[in-house]
């Protein structure tokens, strides 16, 4: 068994940022690669929760998000490095962010993914999440974006 840790993060510096969009260069499936003006800026003022995931030691993967409502938490950003997949990590930050959640007065979690991401559509199914919307792509029904929520509390 992999000794693993999270870091968490509610004052997020430039320095984790900075951090992030490395480890963001190492995820294939990241077409759009934010700068850190896009971080700061889609930041800026609310309360946010930036999660490090760590595998004997070594960083693994990320998930970000943040509240623009009181009581509401949009769960932005994740991913994990493809040498690290397959050990569980991604519901490891997903729970521990609803953990989190819960014990900062949030109450509803929204996620947004694509239809092309059939692992992690799974994985959010099997944690409770529900489809609440679609957003209908013109071009192929993999670029589809799902909208699904969970209560938490």
């Amino acid at each position: 068994m992999y000794h693993i840790t999270i870091e968490r993060h509610t004052q997020i510096t430039d320095t984790q940022l900075l951090a992030l969009i490395e480890l963001n260069r190492a995820i294939p499936e990241f077409e759009s690669r934010y700068t850190l003006a896009d971080y700061q800026q889609r930041l800026q003022n609310k309360p946010a929760l930036l999660q490090f995931i760590y595998v004997e030691g070594e960083l693994a993967g990320f998930k970000l998000g943040y509240s623009e409502k009181t009581g509401q938490f949009y769960s932005w950003l994740g991913g994990i490095l493809p040498d690290f997949r397959q050990l569980g990590l991604a519901k490891t930050l997903l729970v521990d962010q609803e953990a989190w959640g819960k014990d900062n007065g949030i109450s509803h979690i929204e996620v947004k993914t694509y239809n092309r991401f059939a692992t992690m559509l799974q994985m959010l199914i099997r944690q409770g999440y529900q489809i609440a919307a679609l957003q209908s792509a013109t071009n192929k029904i993999d670029d589809n974006k799902l909208i699904l929520n969970k209560l938490i509390c």
